[in-house]
């Protein structure tokens, strides 16, 4: 009775001791260091045997493996290189593109809202990453400040009216400003109406915080190739909700509503112009609502979560530092009474310390604390002489890197002075929206919407920090992409302003 499950057992022993044994010995054949721990599954076990977030494993990976250029990983049974030296990471991210274009990830072909500028590869990515590109030009974002802005006074009001929202559940309040402020860019949907609405649900609901979605994002970095196989949808469940959202918005946009050079009217240009065709590659593309849709969602997803942890962590610093917090609100102070109360892009882009702050702030904690890459075809990196196979997958750090101290004199220090003219760390290190062809295309777009929340909240409020009983040090949230920490809540104190 019992024999047929202990010879499964058995079986099952077996092969992970053979993939174990398989991947070890592929990177040790190499001259790369292996991870020996978790051979098959690297350090994605660590994450759910643990507490804490993803990217602390890496980091740990990190520290102990600091003077390795990379180090071998269990990934199933796809050879995986965690790259550690500063120069193979800008190689891996930069330098040679061609090798490294392809971000990792292989959802399935029907998975519509996967199929966006962020898990697109090669000709498709680059022909839909060029025409997304127009929505982020200087002049595009100095004309969407003022929603932000407007976005950020209605949070502000919305703040006043509901002090219930003042003592510790700041970044969920973060996630309403973020999701108005993206609503009202991407489908210009008023603000107001925005701070309740279902698009905040499913803000909620795409976070990479939960089992559910948890599970599906290790198994498609383990094994993509069976997610993609089994047709398993990483978005399924809001596919109806974008698709028909962004078909509503062009439908009301084609009625004549005023045109406010904003992803809607983006979408109707694409849609008018008809196929999209890469004159270099001839790669041809059909704008369809759902395309359009998925570019949406991703939009969305990147505005609002990642960017409210970022808000969260730029509070964080300065509650723990108050000398900080005094002079960002004297600048803001400043500013204010200076333009009397009209903060333009061209105010925002004066607000110089205030810009130091969020930069300090996304090094100490960037969005995002790891970055994947798929080779495409063999290349080798340079520190270490390390071959690199088509088909390998890559592990770059950022929180690692920007906690370095051979990269960063005193890491831990939060300094914002670190950004004054003359002491900006380089591109190649300071990384918290990623690096080469494939940093985020909305970077520009998620600091200003951090600084117009930062700017208007310290108009009306200043905030202090509690520590959270039983958490003593620094933790962060249980996540697989952010780096948030939760150790402590913000607490909003309303500012006697005369």
């Amino acid at each position: 009775m019992f024999l047929p499950i202990i010879l499964s057992g058995l079986v099952v022993v077996l092969t992970w001791y053979v993939m174990g044994k398989r991947n070890e010995n592929y990177w040790k054949s190499r001259g790369v260091k292996f991870y020996g721990k978790n051979k098959v599954t690297g350090p994605f076990w660590d994450y759910f045997a643990t507490q804490g977030a993803l990217f602390e494993k890496f980091n740990n990976l990190y520290n102990e493996f600091r003077k390795e250029p990379a180090v071998g990983l269990g990934q199933i049974l796809t050879p995986s290189l965690f790259v550690i030296d500063a120069k193979n990471v800008q190689h891996v991210l930069a330098h040679d593109f061609q090798s490294f274009y392809h971000r990792g990830f292989d959802p399935a072909e029907d998975d519509q809202l996967a199929d966006s500028i962020t898990m697109m590869n090669g000709p498709r990515w680059k022909l839909m990453r060029k025409s997304m590109t127009p929505l982020f030009t200087a002049n595009k974002l100095k004309n969407m400040y003022n929603t932000m802005d407007k976005s950020a006074q209605d949070f502000v009001d919305y703040l006043k009216a509901n002090p219930n929202k003042w003592n510790g559940d700041f970044y969920n309040s973060a996630m309403l400003y973020c999701n108005a402020a993206i609503c009202s860019a991407i489908f210009g949907i008023g603000t107001k109406s925005t701070f309740d609405s279902p698009f905040l649900e499913v803000a909620r609901n795409i976070s990479f915080s939960g089992f559910k979605n948890n599970m599906k994002f290790t198994l498609l970095s383990l094994a993509p190739s069976l997610m993609k196989s089994l047709g398993v949808k990483l978005f399924k469940d809001y596919e109806d909700f974008f698709i028909g959202a962004i078909g509503e918005v062009i439908k009301n946009k084609e009625k004549g509503i005023t045109s406010r050079n904003d992803f809607a009217d983006l979408c109707i240009s694409l849609q008018k112009n008809g196929t999209l065709k890469d004159q270099t590659t001839g790669y041809e593309m059909e704008p369809t609502t759902g395309h359009l849709a998925a570019q949406a969602f991703f939009f969305f997803s990147a505005g609002v979560e990642p960017t409210a942890a970022a808000i969260f962590s730029t509070f964080y610093c300065m509650a723990r530092h108050p000398d900080v917090l005094e002079k960002v609100h004297q600048e803001i102070d400043e500013h204010f009474e200076k333009h009397n109360g009209q903060i333009t892009y061209n105010v925002i882009s004066e607000m110089e310390y205030v810009d130091k702050v969020i930069n300090e702030a996304m090094r100490i904690f960037p969005p995002i604390g790891v970055l994947t890459r798929k080779c495409v075809q063999d290349t080798v990196l340079p520190v270490g002489n390390i071959k690199v196979e088509k088909g390998s997958k890559l592990f770059t750090p950022i929180y690692a890197m920007h906690h370095d101290p051979t990269l960063y004199p005193d890491p831990e220090v939060f300094d914002p002075e670190r950004f004054s003219k003359g002491r900006k760390p380089n591109d190649d290190i300071y990384m918290p929206f990623g690096m080469g062809n494939r940093t985020c295309i909305g970077n520009r777009y998620a600091k200003l919407q951090m600084a117009a929340c930062v700017v208007q909240v310290l108009r009306a409020f200043t905030v202090k920090g509690k520590q959270l009983k039983g958490k003593g040090k620094l933790t962060f949230e249980r996540h697989a992409l952010l780096c948030r920490p939760d150790d402590m809540e913000i607490h909003l104190i309303p500012r006697p302003l005369k």
